[in-house]
């Protein structure tokens, strides 16, 4: 977004006097390297080392109840907590900085660029309509990569490093790290092949080159400001981006977190939550953007049509949307977390535990026959561990903590109101159809309001406002009110991680 943002206005308001093709392909190969640069860390560190604390064929220690133990062994997090896993991890975190910066300098001239040569060589007529295809395509992209994700994230992160068989996880468990480099390896391949045809392109299309002569004069930079203060002071423009603004920090935020959303909501996986974005929520994003291009296109919509289109759009939306506060599950019941016995007999207490010597990070959740999560089968003090024939766990007993019969499932208890996904799904899909039948309008109340020499400059500008007010601020106000509803909180290095468990009414709500 920092790089975007440095850069956008200043090409934009170069416009149509530069090759606009040639420059959306050179920037389409600076994001194709960004997408390379960003899968180098899984290849320049070692392997992922997940928590084996956990009764296991493969491994020497266990995570069951031992009164006997003089003291709780060590949590495999702390491991990675010396000097020079720190100088690594700096290593890593400049490599993905020099990637986003890069990503975000690739991706400078595509929209502003390619949304005016549009404008630019379609008829009045039809421009609302190839705009609202450009913007549903645009889409596409989130789509794929949400089912990409999903399907590389099947996979094991060291699929390349370690055989499956040396792993004792599967996709369910809270340990388990999906291949998320695989991604975007296959992302920046792809573009790297769509960057090539728009070097091919004419600078001027055959259609209507003689209308567009006069916006092929030098450059003249002093007068950037003046553009840049014609535009900024034009009502009509600026109310719709800030409109825009508002929006566009909402799907910032969306984007971000709907996945963890439908996990804790709904007890799904990482990799099915990503498929439903992926195959619902944005493809119904697509039909509302060409069913608003199309509208426009039919009725020949003036301005002000545009905006009541618009209003009413986000009114339809807002009240679709307003039933997903109540669509969701309650908190799940986790011993000792949100949950303590009230029967008076102590078994969810911490004495319980402490009998244990359970370690305070330990974290493998099981689901006890009472229907009460536990953060480790030691925390419901079960001392007997049962396995199949591949090692993998099938049960726990004698789980002192847990009422008669005492047994324990590995995995979480999860939610019990599966029947309010399907619900959830429809009602956000179509508010999401909704609210997107506003954006070809918006679009088009810019491009017809502004002098016409100065449509990239203003939706260079346009996206610049997006990134600084939406984009960048959108998803951490998101996570900070998230944050907020975390109930257990993972310690690393004496330091705040992930969070184990929400308060999924708040969570909701926030």
């Amino acid at each position: 977004q920092v790089g975007n943002t440095l850069l956008i206005v200043f090409v934009s308001y170069l416009g149509s006097r530069v090759h606009r093709p040639r420059l959306i392909g050179c920037g389409a190969l600076l994001v194709s390297l960004a997408g390379f640069l960003m899968s180098l860390p899984h290849f320049i560190t070692g392997p992922y080392e997940y928590d084996q604390s956990v009764a296991s064929t493969f491994s020497n220690t266990t995570d069951l109840c031992q009164p006997g133990a003089p003291e709780p062994w060590a949590n495999l997090s702390d491991a990675s907590c010396t000097p020079h896993a720190s100088r690594e991890n700096h290593e890593v975190l400049l490599v993905m900085f020099v990637a986003q910066a890069l990503l975000g300098v690739g991706g400078v001239p595509i929209q502003p660029f390619g949304i005016s040569y549009i404008d630019d060589f379609a008829s009045e007529r039809n421009s609302p309509l190839y705009l609202g295809i450009l913007f549903s395509v645009t889409v596409i992209g989130p789509g794929v990569a949400f089912m990409l994700g999903s399907a590389m994230l099947r996979f094991y992160v060291d699929i390349d490093k370690v055989s499956a068989a040396e792993v004792q996880l599967t996709n369910e468990d809270p340990r388990w790290v999906g291949a998320w480099w695989l991604g975007f390896l296959v992302a920046a391949g792809l573009v790297a092949l769509s960057a090539l045809p728009y070097f091919f392109f004419p600078r001027e299309m055959p259609k209507e080159v003689g209308e567009l002569l006069h916006t092929r004069s030098p450059l003249v930079l002093p007068g950037f400001p003046a553009v840049l203060l014609r535009n900024l002071r034009h009502p009509v423009y600026l109310l719709v981006v800030l409109a825009q603004v508002n929006i566009s920090a909402m799907v910032a935020g969306l984007a971000t977190f709907m996945g963890k959303f439908l996990e804790r909501q709904f007890s799904l996986t990482a990799s099915l939550a990503n498929m439903i974005i992926g195959a619902v929520n944005i493809p119904g994003a697509m039909v509302g953007i060409v069913v608003g291009g199309a509208i426009l296109k039919r009725f020949q919509m003036s301005l002000r049509q545009c905006s009541a289109l618009c209003v009413l759009g986000m009114l339809l939306c807002l009240l679709t949307a307003f039933p997903l506060l109540f669509l969701g599950c309650p908190t799940q019941r986790v011993a000792g977390v949100t949950y303590w016995d009230s029967s008076g007999s102590g078994r969810h207490d911490a004495e319980c535990k402490a009998q244990c010597r359970c370690p305070e990070r330990g974290f493998n959740p099981v689901c006890g026959s009472d229907g009460v999560e536990y953060t480790s089968p030691c925390s419901a003090g079960c001392s007997s561990v049962g396995t199949r024939s591949d090692g993998s766990v099938l049960n726990y007993s004698r789980c002192n903590c847990i009422a008669a019969p005492g047994l324990a499932r590995p995995g979480p208890c999860g939610t019990a109101c599966s029947h309010l996904f399907l619900p959830f799904v429809v009602l956000s899909c179509l508010a999401g159809i909704l609210a997107s039948t506003s954006h070809t309008p918006s679009f088009m109340l810019i491009l017809r309001s502004i002098q016409p020499e100065d449509k990239s400059f203003a939706v260079g500008i346009q996206f610049m406002l997006l990134r600084v007010l939406a984009w960048m601020p959108g998803p951490v106000l998101y996570g900070s009110a998230i944050d907020t509803t975390c109930v257990l909180w993972e310690r690393r290095c004496e330091r705040r991680a992930a969070c184990r468990y929400y308060d999924n009414g708040l969570f909701r709500h926030r």
